[in-house]
């Protein structure tokens, strides 16, 4: 049975397409931060360590909150590596393992990545598809990443 929600079919296929992005990038995230805490070593090992994992804990809730989303839409949410890596704005780098600060540096600019393309799709499933659910659902999302990111920030000076 497909929901009746006050939003067009097309609108509801073209959201759960944009919430599928939001869903690679997120798994993707949670990937290198997974890889990222395995490998570090050296000055913060243990402070980065347990950030790293708060932050793939809150990455992992939210790529199921994102995969729920999709179904209470009436869509379908990807699930292979293929398809997030197909569909994510984020970079992997196979084989290599940067330094902390390099790391650091990385997943900052993943969050931040994803946070401007969050900030699109809250006006576009506002604006363009009316569904203003999903578009505080991805607002919520965005200032969660806002906020991973300014806690790696600070590792840095003058930040």
């Amino acid at each position: 049975m497909k929901p009746d929600l006050g939003i067009s079919q097309e609108h509801l296929n073209e959201i759960n397409d944009l919430l599928n992005h939001v869903l690679a990038d997120g798994n993707v995230l949670y990937i290198k931060l997974r890889k990222f805490h395995w490998n570090l070593s050296g000055d913060n090992f243990m402070e980065l360590h347990k950030l790293f994992e708060e932050q793939y804990d809150a990455v992992a809730e939210a790529i199921d909150e994102v995969a729920e989303r999709i179904s209470t839409l009436g869509g379908i949410a990807i699930g292979t590596t293929s398809e997030f890596a197909e569909l994510s704005l984020l970079i992997e780098n196979p084989g290599k393992i940067p330094s902390n600060q390099e790391m650091i540096k990385e997943l900052v600019n993943d969050h931040e990545t994803i946070v401007k393309a969050l900030r699109k799709f809250v006006d576009d499933t506002e604006e363009k598809f009316g569904d203003r659910g999903t578009s505080d659902f991805l607002t919520a999302l965005m200032q969660a990443h806002e906020k991973m990111a300014w806690k790696l920030r600070k590792y840095f000076k003058g930040s």
